[in-house]
């Protein structure tokens, strides 16, 4: 396995949370916090991903959808929705961001040895999208890479979406 996959650690300690029954993870200490379902207010001509803003304790931060990022529909909240609330390093600033979740599992650890770089052939997803696959009890865990999906994905004719 490539060091640089958990950037030279032996372990990594994330959330995990599902997108349409498939595992992904994020870093825990990216996580601020976990609030159910908030309401959401669309924003005409936004990137599709973070197409609403919501209020979060009394500030406006975008609402990340990674449901198309990955291939999948996008979907009603359910019952067990959630916003995980993060802080993004974007276009070097610190930026609040809500990530919807179909269902939020644990805090728990990925070990380096049970990490690859996802394959090149037989993925659904971009792999430029995918910072590692951990392997655990059977299953898969994806772990992407946030800092490429915003990148790539909310950008309006080279400006970001924390631009004022």
């Amino acid at each position: 396995m490539s060091e640089d996959l958990l950037q030279g650690q032996d372990f990594l300690q994330v959330l995990t949370f599902d997108l349409e029954g498939e595992t992904f993870a994020i870093e825990a200490g990216m996580v601020r916090e976990i609030v159910d379902h908030m309401p959401e207010t669309v924003v005409p001509g936004a990137p599709e991903m973070v197409a609403g803003l919501a209020n979060f304790r009394g500030r406006v931060i975008p609402l990340a959808d990674l449901h198309q990022e990955f291939g999948f529909a996008p979907v009603a909240a359910g019952r067990d929705a959630r916003v995980i609330v993060i802080e993004l390093e974007f276009d070097g600033e610190t930026t609040l961001v809500g990530l919807k979740a179909d269902k939020v599992h644990e805090v728990t650890v990925l070990e380096s040895a049970d990490t690859e770089v996802p394959p090149r052939v037989g993925m659904r997803w971009r792999p430029d999208y995918i910072r590692c696959i951990a392997k655990r009890a059977g299953d898969f865990i994806i772990v992407p890479d946030l800092e490429k999906v915003f990148a790539t994905s909310c950008r309006t004719d080279q400006t970001s979406f924390t631009e004022k």
